[in-house]
């Protein structure tokens, strides 16, 4: 039978990273062809605070500590891996790793905030410059909130699946999605009570519905509520441009916590509901997760049984929401 578990990964470069309650398991194939593996020791606010447990408040926590551990694990297998050797057959002192390592940071660190910047641009400023354009171009003035919220978030939703089609033809980052695959096919097998092998995981289907593709899918689906709520409540705001885009910027938070609580329960239970609220994500899941190789389940499979929770996980609910 089913069970129910909380456990997670993240795919990294030629690793992965798996996430329990009790534990988070990063292995790496390194250079030389074995394993690595190691822990990162983290405490979530949430055991700490109880603030931070509450539903909504939650879901914000989980991304940020999600994305700056997701950003540690990926800096850390970019250096095990060997991606960072860009000069392999030349000798090096002691400093200069870390001279590669500082600079490496610093280039992420670079493009974290352009692409933050760039994230602004395309998914808030494009849409409601597009639906000015629109106006402009066939002289008419959408009265339509509704309408506005639609043209608007097909037009972020539609930057979003492009870009993820596009960079994911991309080599290095189809071998990151490859490792994505066998991340989720680990994952199903050890929820089905599979024996973790690589026979096992291989059966197992790659569209898992907690994925984070989903979660961005939801956010987005999520957004045209709020969007078209914000502009029937506050008709001005949407009039003027810079403070649009920036009401919603301030409601990313709330988006967020609402999207974790969603897929957090299409993640506990299957009926036709959660299945419909999960289907888009799900099939964005065949551009952001391939099928992987043998050596990558074994990635993934070594992770998992690093990070298994020593407490069985209790078997999925058979209620209805």
């Amino acid at each position: 039978m089913n069970k129910y578990t909380s456990i997670g990964g993240q795919a990294l470069i030629e690793g992965i990273m798996m996430k329990s309650r009790e534990k988070s398991a990063l292995c790496v194939r390194l250079p030389d062809g074995s394993i690595d593996t190691s822990y990162m020791e983290y405490e979530p606010l949430g055991k700490r605070y109880k603030f931070f447990r509450i539903p909504i408040i939650r879901g914000v926590t989980a991304f940020v500590e999600s994305m700056i551990q997701g950003y540690k694990a990926l800096m850390l297998s970019a250096d095990k891996s060997g991606f960072t050797d860009f000069e392999e057959d030349k000798p090096k002192t002691e400093e200069e790793p870390k001279k590669d390592s500082a600079l490496l940071n610093t280039v992420m660190i670079i493009g974290a905030v352009l692409g933050c910047v760039l994230a602004v641009v395309l998914f808030m400023y494009l849409p409601r410059l597009l639906v000015s354009g629109i106006e402009s171009l066939f002289n008419v003035e959408i009265t339509s909130k509704l309408l506005r919220s639609f043209i608007e978030q097909f037009v972020k939703l539609a930057v979003f699946v492009c870009y993820v089609c596009i960079v994911s033809l991309m080599k290095d980052i189809k071998r990151v999605f490859m490792y994505h695959g066998a991340e989720h096919k680990t994952i199903f097998c050890y929820e089905k009570g599979l024996e973790l092998t690589v026979e096992n995981v291989k059966k197992q289907k790659r569209f898992h519905p907690r994925c984070g593709t989903s979660f961005m899918i939801l956010m987005i689906l999520i957004s045209v509520v709020f969007s078209t709520l914000l502009q029937v409540i506050f008709p001005s705001v949407y009039s003027i441009k810079w403070l649009w885009v920036l009401a919603k910027i301030l409601m990313i938070p709330l988006i967020c916590g609402v999207g974790y609580e969603v897929l957090k329960i299409c993640g506990r239970y299957d009926n036709i509901i959660t299945r419909i609220i999960s289907a888009p994500g799900v099939w964005l899941q065949r551009a952001t997760t391939k099928e992987p190789e043998d050596d990558m389940i074994e990635i993934a499979i070594a992770a998992l049984k690093a990070c298994e929770p020593e407490i069985p996980d209790v078997e999925r609910p058979d209620d209805n929401i």
